[in-house]
């Protein structure tokens, strides 16, 4: 397939089969009553994988100039970062507001 070509409908037929299969995973793993700290990790890599798959095939980044994912894959890796350091100062803020 060259970069110019659009995926066909069994493309995205196979696309959307695989990402239903990766939330019947989740669902199973929800059900399992695992120790928390493994069902968060399990969870986040398994939407992380749906995420990417959704951003390089149905939003077609996979087809664009590598120019673009190397530009948002940085603007995006600083955005988590920086969240890092704005979700304990949300918390704190919530934890006040409850105390008054």
């Amino acid at each position: 397939m060259s970069s110019n070509q659009e995926l066909g409908m069994r493309s995205y037929v196979g696309i959307l089969i695989g990402l239903m299969i990766i939330v019947g995973i989740e669902v199973i793993l929800t059900y399992q009553h695992l120790p928390v700290r493994t069902l968060l990790f399990s969870l986040l890599c398994l939407a992380c994988v749906e995420a990417f798959v959704g951003i390089m095939y149905l939003m077609h980044v996979k087809y664009e100039s590598p120019l673009l994912f190397w530009t948002i894959f940085p603007a995006t890796l600083f955005v988590l970062v920086l969240l890092n350091y704005v979700w304990p100062d949300a918390y704190r803020m919530a934890r006040m507001s409850l105390v008054k």
